[in-house]
């Protein structure tokens, strides 16, 4: 995937949906948060990004810090402050350099590491954004699947504290994607283990499988909707519990 061309892109549709909509509406997917708050939530967090990086941070960044953090009152405003945001993350990576190691809560990592951890912020928030508008989600089934596969990095780079692990040692789940080519990016493994889970892209036989189109696996199992249309088969357990203990 092009990270870069698809945040601006992603981008360009959240902005889109908020610039003709009644930002004081809520967002069910997001409980105490309005349409304004989520773009809000989201523009800061890319310049939140700009600024670990732009500042070679070594160590968390407080986001009440970060310069320009609220949108403007006027909507049409908010939209283009918004639009910026994703920009001077971009211009940051460039100025830094995409391989310098910055701050990131899963240890140090490549500063384009934000630029696909942005992304996957607003492919999903772009989702709780039309669920709360009532207007179709629509999301490519190449970048459902590669925000799929960095939500389960996310998630194996946390350690599991007791009793709250999302598939016990031994377990393990198998998300099949039901588009057309996407091949070996729209299959994951994921296996329990005593310190948490690991993944990786493949086929086989798991406790549990869900097999559904990839826009639906990753809406799903970040407890954005419940799709009648996704198909789990074996332990039915074992899926409600990983939701259960994943929250975005």
């Amino acid at each position: 995937m092009h990270h870069v061309e698809t945040l601006i892109e992603q981008h360009r549709l959240f902005g889109e949906l908020v610039r003709t909509a009644d930002t004081t509406v809520s967002v069910p997917t997001c409980p105490g948060w309005t349409v304004r708050q989520l773009l809000t939530h989201v523009g800061r967090g890319d310049r939140w990004a700009a600024t670990i990086v732009r500042d070679r941070a070594e160590g968390p960044v407080d986001i009440r810090t970060v310069p320009d953090g609220k949108p403007p009152a006027e909507t049409g405003a908010a939209v283009d402050w918004f639009a910026e945001s994703s920009r001077l993350l971009l211009e940051a990576v460039t100025a830094t350099g995409a391989d310098v190691p910055v701050w990131t809560f899963t240890g140090p990592q490549p500063a384009a590491w934000w630029i696909r951890r942005r992304l996957h912020e607003t492919v999903v928030h772009r989702a709780d954004l039309a669920l709360a508008l009532g207007v179709p989600y629509v999301v490519e089934p190449e970048v459902a699947a590669d925000a799929l596969s960095e939500w389960l990095a996310l998630v194996a780079a946390r350690p599991a504290a007791a009793g709250s692990a999302p598939l016990d040692p031994g377990v393990t789940l198998h998300l099949h994607a039901t588009d057309d080519g996407l091949g070996a990016a729209g299959e994951w493994m994921v296996r329990g283990g005593e310190r948490g889970i690991t993944w990786e892209h493949g086929h086989g036989k798991g406790t549990a499988a869900v097999r559904g189109s990839a826009a639906d696996l990753l809406l799903a199992a970040l407890r954005r909707i419940d799709d009648p249309s996704l198909q789990v088969l074996g332990d039915e357990k074992v899926w409600a519990t990983w939701r259960d203990a994943t929250p975005f």
